[in-house]
């Protein structure tokens, strides 16, 4: 099965990259080898490159004209080449739909693939053969796969992205020229015209201010600049299948900046094959993503048999309707990072509250094994799901209890007990239910606008792309922060005494 990885994806933080080259006109070369007898991925040139540019003059040239079914289009020839390697006709086709906002003119429409022919639940959409399909097998064999992604520094999207920056500067003669250009056109773009925010400028991921997803942009830039910081490495390991290159090794041949965008348009489209063999786990499959579109709430996945690679949807369509796919259990934090959009309804959307013990607590290796025997850990995430909020919160409250316990003898009788057995007073329940609600408080606090804003700024609709989708989902997040809140404090007005004390906790745990 192949649901689109939620975990392969890394990418990168660059600023704008239309209208500018981004490799050198003439790179330094090595003596050409001879050439070798198999076919190679060579990435095209297309308008807005996002690999990189290639030199060949198409690279130059201006956007076609949009898709008509007898044109000489870019998909057109797509198409063609797919069909001309197996894919059965009839059954799909790509279409065009215009960006929300386009950029002074210089995006091109969005693709998807769409029905040709009404389709009912258990049909085959489309089957692509396994030798179209780009996978880490045919780009380094077997041989190789293990000692280079078991180093723990070079991801498979490392790889993959590493070998297309290589092959379109190749040029336009590749094999796989209309595929890559197809993707290459796409520029990491989901399906709102939005690239993940791995490439916004940092005055865009201004937008996502307050939430959790603007530090995890950072954190997953500095995993991209420690892998690029090892693609020579792979280079020498590899020697067989770069020695084709007539290029520069790849720290020298590729500036930072263009590795990171080829690895935003890389993970935009990779799927994780299921029940394949290590090197055919991560693929790159035609007509799958990013011309899929993507739901949370959908079944249908690509998924691998024998040679080929098959969608079978998992609902009826009518022709014109575009086919979607299910992108994995991933909240949309993790949508937004890894493919820029939100899906409103995503039963696997959720907000994480940090809590952990006081290791400066005199009884904290005590506290420790108590949580674990409730399977807890000493750092213990909380998961806050759309309509669970109160759940969250009564199953948090044991373990902030934990931490209020002072007494030695106390202590002691916890553990000779089993169970969660953690004593509740009035005042220490008052105490870990406020200590909960100024955290809320705080955490609401820093967000720029409050929920009631980002409400009015979406029903306005004339919100710039990346800002919509920042928006949609700290909106989002505030609405399972502000149910949390206020099943808080109706835990605060149950209490026998809402009105009492609540007692000091020097060691009280630490939320984030």
């Amino acid at each position: 099965m192949a649901p689109v990885s939620p975990a392969a994806a890394a990418a990168a933080v660059s600023a704008s990259h239309h209208g500018r080259h981004l490799l050198p006109s003439s790179p330094r070369r090595l003596p050409r080898p001879r050439p070798r007898s198999r076919p190679h991925l060579r990435l095209a040139a297309c308008h807005a490159d996002t690999l990189l540019p290639s030199s060949s003059s198409e690279a130059r040239a201006a956007p076609g004209p949009a898709v008509e079914p007898s044109s000489e289009s870019a998909t057109d020839c797509f198409v063609d080449w797919l069909r001309a390697r197996g894919l059965p006709p009839g059954k799909v086709d790509i279409r065009e739909r215009p960006v929300p906002c386009l950029r002074d003119g210089k995006d091109q429409p969005l693709r998807y693939v769409s029905a040709v022919v009404d389709l009912q639940a258990g049909d085959v959409a489309f089957e692509v053969s396994m030798s179209l399909v780009v996978t880490l097998e045919r780009v380094l064999g077997d041989e190789s796969i293990a000692e280079l992604l078991t180093n723990n520094k070079l991801s498979e999207l490392a790889c993959l992205a590493l070998y297309l920056m290589y092959e379109k500067k190749q040029g336009k003669d590749s094999f796989w020229y209309p595929y890559i250009k197809e993707l290459d056109r796409h520029r990491g773009r989901g399906q709102l015209a939005v690239e993940s925010p791995l490439l916004w400028t940092e005055s865009e991921l201004d937008y996502l201010t307050g939430s959790p997803l603007k530090d995890e942009v950072v954190a997953r830039d500095e995993a991209i600049r420690r892998e690029y910081n090892e693609l020579d490495t792979l280079w020498f390991m590899a020697g067989s299948l770069f020695q084709q290159y007539p290029f520069d090794i790849p720290t020298e041949a590729f500036p930072f900046e263009i590795f990171k965008q080829a690895f935003v348009a890389v993970q935009s489209c990779v799927v994780h094959l299921q029940k394949v063999s290590l090197a055919r786990r991560f693929a790159l499959v035609p007509l799958g993503p990013p011309l899929l579109t993507y739901r949370s709430n959908c079944k249908a996945m690509l998924t691998a048999d024998g040679d080929s690679v098959r969608l079978v949807v998992d609902r009826p369509y009518k022709a014109g309707e575009p086919i979607i796919i299910w992108c994995g259990p991933q909240t949309n934090s993790r949508l937004v990072l890894n493919y820029g959009f939100v899906d409103e309804d995503n039963p696997f959307d959720r907000v994480a509250i940090e809590a952990s013990l006081n290791t400066e607590d005199p009884q904290y290796q005590e506290k420790r094994m108590v949580a674990q025997r409730n399977g807890k850990l000493a750092i213990q995430n909380f998961n806050v799901y759309v309509g669970k909020e109160k759940q969250t919160v009564a199953e948090m409250l044991p373990y902030l209890r934990l931490g209020y316990i002072s007494n030695p003898d106390e202590m002691q009788s916890i553990l000779s007990s089993e169970g969660d057995t953690c004593p509740v007073s009035p005042c220490t329940e008052r105490a870990v239910l406020d200590q909960l609600v100024g955290y809320l408080e705080s955490r609401l606090a820093g967000y720029p606008t409050t929920l009631d804003e980002d409400e009015a700024m979406l029903a306005d609709g004339n919100l710039e792309p990346k800002k919509e989708v920042a928006t949609r989902l700290v909106r989002l997040e505030k609405k399972m922060l502000h149910a949390c809140l206020q099943a808080t404090n109706e835990f605060i007005n149950d209490l026998p005494d809402h009105t009492v004390s609540p007692c000091p906790a020097p060691y009280a745990p630490e939320l984030k």
